[in-house]
């Protein structure tokens, strides 16, 4: 019988996958951004020192994280949905609320914005795993095991989507189903929500012009390849010139004003032109083994809360790399979601970071391994 084990070292492995593609995309936003930056703030480095100043936040938050008891985190999972809504709430109040591209989903903080819904994601997923171990002796009835906890959920959601801010919406009810699955929610409850679900997104989709436009350039983005189609045609180009090896680091052509965004969501797109199919390989890579040690520690962690907490954090990450990855790729529509630790961006650094750092926590009480087994 395997005994509990205290004490153990963090999970290195993770530590260094995260620490590399933090630093790629560290060397990409510099690369993407720098002659965007000098244009519009005479700057070349403005977005670099923004996202080191971010990178500094994060780390802090992730090793503090890391050594805290993690257990604490049950403590504070009611507060945390709570605070999450109070955040929300806020972004609509006038002066408080940041609107960019038509969406209100910033709060002004003074030296910078941030943007509550990805708070909101990691709140979510600790709400769930501590409910959800409470209530494990219930999970398979309808109203304690499903109802109640998938109406929390839908609160914050509801709000996210008034931002409007479709995409994070359904990566948070994607993730809460399957946290639900995990925790032993009775499937036909799963599959009746997912029914009941596809309809009211389908409505919401049809329901707002620029959300159909998405879905209508994603099936043919050559039929206004000037205007609508323009960003993801752009991004193919990218990953078509950049071959196998790519033209060099900061020798792409895209960045300069032809790609939109190149240094946020079409980041990945610079790296296929810059580094090629080896670094668009080596990205997925470095995503999957990331991945898959969420997974092995959320498999040995020692308790319910534990490795449902675990779940769900890495289920989130691979979520948003891959939505990402597929959107800048033509293989899904576009949604404008930053990638995991390479896209510029405070909030999603930070709070990507946070999350790290529970899986670090976590990765330090697991269940003794037997010799002979691969960590």
């Amino acid at each position: 019988m395997q005994m509990p084990a205290r004490g153990r070292r963090p999970d290195f492995i993770l530590l260094f996958i995260v620490l590399v593609l933090i630093a790629f995309g560290t060397v990409m936003i510099y690369s993407s951004s720098y002659m965007l930056a000098l244009q519009k703030y005479n700057d070349g480095y403005f977005f670099l020192k923004k996202q080191l100043f971010f990178l500094v936040i994060g780390l802090a938050a992730m090793f503090a994280l890391m050594r805290m008891p993690y257990t604490w985190l049950r403590r504070v999972a009611y507060a945390g949905m709570a605070v999450s809504l109070v955040l929300l709430a806020a972004i609509f109040i006038p002066g408080i609320g940041v609107t960019k591209g038509g969406a209100r989903r910033w709060l002004n903080l003074g030296i910078f914005t941030f943007q509550a819904a990805e708070l909101v994601k990691v709140a979510v997923v600790v709400f769930l795993a501590h409910y959800l171990t409470r209530k494990s002796a219930h999970i398979q009835e309808f109203r304690k095991g499903f109802l109640v906890p998938l109406a929390v959920v839908m609160v914050p959601v509801a709000f996210i989507v008034k931002q409007p801010d479709f995409g994070s919406a359904v990566l948070i009810m994607a993730v809460a189903l399957s946290v639900l699955y995990i925790a032993g929610t009775r499937v036909r409850y799963l599959a009746g929500s997912v029914l009941a679900l596809v309809p009211v997104a389908v409505s919401l989709v049809m329901m707002k012009g620029y959300r159909m436009d998405r879905w209508n350039t994603f099936l043919d983005p050559w039929k206004d390849p000037q205007h609508k189609g323009f960003q993801i045609i752009q991004s193919f180009l990218s990953f078509g010139s950049g071959g196998p090896f790519g033209v060099g680091l900061g020798d792409g052509m895209q960045k300069l004003f032809y790609l939109p965004e190149p240094h946020t969501d079409f980041i990945l797109s610079i790296i296929a032109e810059e580094s090629g199919f080896i670094g668009i390989c080596a990205v997925i890579v470095l995503f999957g083994l990331l991945i898959f040690r969420g997974f092995v520690i959320a498999f040995r962690v020692q308790d319910s809360f534990g490795s449902l907490l675990a779940s769900g954090i890495t289920i989130l990450l691979a979520m948003e790399a891959f939505i990402n990855i597929a959107g800048v790729m033509g293989l899904i529509p576009t949604k404008g979601m930053a990638l995991p630790f390479l896209s510029y961006g405070g909030t999603s650094l930070i709070v990507s970071c946070m999350a790290v750092g529970i899986l670090l926590n976590l990765s330090t009480h697991q269940k003794s391994t037997p010799r002979g087994t691969v960590a």
